[in-house]
């Protein structure tokens, strides 16, 4: 690397293409059953949430609140598991492990900014739920669509500010080889640790736009969960308790899904913690691609509103189905 730093800028080498080497320890035989697990997780993210997003616009009575931050939340899943998984695929099915520069930095954009876009969203949940519990019957008046896709067009749009200045200063940095990213998909660390340039200025910037889109929202989901737990706890019928409860419950475990393996994994990176290479890349694709694999169950699948609609459209095709049999006979 040194000696690399010492060469004038014309005797460099220039990275036209880099190299996904995805999990350093899987060894060739497992290939294919691989590929296979990260297709069957990708047709169930395409399935289930494109379910939500067709759902929420075909049914007009479920184009309430809740249901607004259901459909972003789905549209970001379904653009970041896209974004991601087809490389991935490809990587273990044809063993396709080349990737263009500029390909790689615009995957790396997309999926810190999706993953960003993802925080925000959670938090806007939290808040819906908050309200919902602690403040029913202001409820329609603080939440109403036009406040929600307020707050949803804020998440989409302040998060591609922040990300999109990391990866154009990352894109400027010097890149001479190695060119081997070890890591399933383009991601920030993987890119800028091959830059033959010292990167701590920059990666203090970088770190601290990661807490930021991270904590800030983190930060207003525990303060509006402490506040749904302390109001759940003053209701006297325990019927009550539980179904409020309930109701949160499957959020809650999304969230700690979600935050704590990339908490873990951001600060271990702060502080130098030395992770097995493989376990941390499945730590990461565990937040990335298992919470948008159970989103549809959890948020959908399991609300009463749903299923009333689903149930009432079936009974309506039934219906017709037996109207147009009765007319021909």
């Amino acid at each position: 690397l040194h000696e690399e730093l010492a060469m004038p800028e014309a005797n460099r080498t220039q990275i036209t293409e880099f190299f996904i080497l995805g999990f350093p320890g899987l060894l060739p035989q497992y290939h294919s059953l691989v590929s296979a697990l990260f297709f069957l997780i990708y047709v169930a993210i395409l399935i289930g949430n494109g379910f939500i997003v067709v759902v929420i616009i075909i049914e007009k009575n479920l184009q309430k609140p809740t249901y607004l931050i259901f459909g972003n939340l789905a549209v970001a899943d379904l653009a970041f598991s896209t974004t991601t998984l087809p490389k991935i695929i490809a990587r273990y099915w044809f063993g396709s492990q080349a990737i263009p520069f500029s390909a790689c930095f615009l995957q790396m954009f997309f999926v810190h900014y999706l993953g960003s876009v993802n925080s925000f969203l959670l938090m806007i949940m939290a808040i819906d739920r908050y309200i919902a519990i602690c403040n029913p019957l202001r409820y329609p008046m603080l939440l109403k669509n036009t406040n929600v896709f307020i707050m949803c067009a804020f998440s989409w749009g302040i998060t591609i500010f922040i990300v999109a200045n990391l990866a154009i200063r990352a894109v400027t940095l010097p890149f001479c080889g190695p060119d081997v990213i070890v890591h399933c998909y383009c991601d920030h660390i993987g890119i800028t640790r091959l830059a033959c340039a010292d990167i701590r200025s920059y990666s203090l910037v970088a770190l601290i736009s990661a807490m930021l889109v991270l904590f800030v929202p983190l930060f207003f989901i525990i303060f509006t969960y402490v506040q749904i737990i302390l109001s759940v706890m003053r209701i006297a019928s325990s019927e009550g308790r539980y179904k409020a409860f309930s109701t949160c419950s499957s959020q809650l475990c999304i969230i700690a899904l979600y935050y704590l393996p990339r908490s873990f994994v951001y600060l271990a990176n702060v502080v130098n913690i030395t992770i097995n290479t493989d376990f941390r890349i499945v730590l990461i694709l565990t937040y990335s691609l298992v919470p948008p694999m159970i989103n549809p169950l959890i948020y959908c699948f399991k609300t009463k509103e749903i299923k009333q609609n689903l149930v009432k459209r079936l009974r309506f095709k039934t219906a017709e189905n037996r109207m147009r049999c009765t007319g021909i006979s």
